[in-house]
């Protein structure tokens, strides 16, 4: 595979400095960052979108590797090479599976409802299922439908894309892949589909921005 070539107004000796650059504020930083954000600190002229593909072939099969999660750039360990980073330590609590099956109906279906997830899953779901959603990061409250009752709409976070190493929520697995995946039988009653997931943070035109109230803690709130 041959090197990709950056297309930049800088000297040869300059180009080298940026990619350096690009490479230690990548390192440096706790966080994933955007394109904007890393162009924001290099000098004029440098070609962002160039010098981040020159830098991901240069780690392309290294023990680190540069990822896109969430619009972002940051380095992340090698996906076979993660085992050498576990560590002995308490397990922390796992998700139940209505924790789980809500979550999963919110990332494909966002922007859901509690009575509108309730429906696709056919049982009731708790508000403290909702509770630890929130808590973990991954879930937010978007705004209000416009229906009686103004019942809040959730959707994932940044943090739920960059978690499951995802672009976006339209990188999700689709019908075919679950099936290949196994985790959908051959029995799939006729017309069963998998939406395509959307995640705009723009509230649509069915919802109301959140009432101040919405933003108390879980145990003053009212939904």
């Amino acid at each position: 595979m041959a090197e990709p070539t950056a297309i930049t107004s800088l000297a040869p000796e300059a180009q080298r400095m940026a990619l350096r650059m690009v490479e230690a504020i990548l390192f440096a930083s706790a966080e994933p960052l955007s394109a904007d954000e890393i162009a924001s600190r290099l000098p004029d002229g440098s070609d962002v979108a160039s010098l981040l593909r020159e830098l991901q072939h240069a780690y392309s099969g290294r023990g680190v590797t540069l990822v896109k999660v969430a619009g972002k750039w940051m380095f992340r360990t090698a996906d076979d090479l993660a085992f050498l980073l576990r560590r002995e330590q308490d397990e922390p609590k796992k998700l139940s599976r209505a924790a789980l099956e809500t979550l999963a109906i919110i990332a494909y279906h966002q922007p859901v409802t509690r009575a509108e997830i309730e429906e696709i899953r056919g049982v009731s779901t708790s508000k403290g299922t909702l509770d630890v959603l929130l808590e973990t990061g991954w879930l937010r409250m978007r705004g209000r439908r416009k229906t009686p009752g103004r019942p809040i709409t959730y959707g994932t976070t940044e943090d739920f894309l960059i978690h499951f190493g995802l672009e976006s929520v339209g990188d999700l697995p689709g019908l075919e892949e679950l099936r290949g995946a196994g985790l959908l039988d051959g029995r799939i009653p006729p017309g069963f589909s998998v939406p395509e997931p959307r995640d705009a943070p723009d509230l649509t035109e069915d919802e109301d921005p959140l009432d101040p109230e919405d933003l108390l803690p879980s145990a003053l709130r009212e939904d």
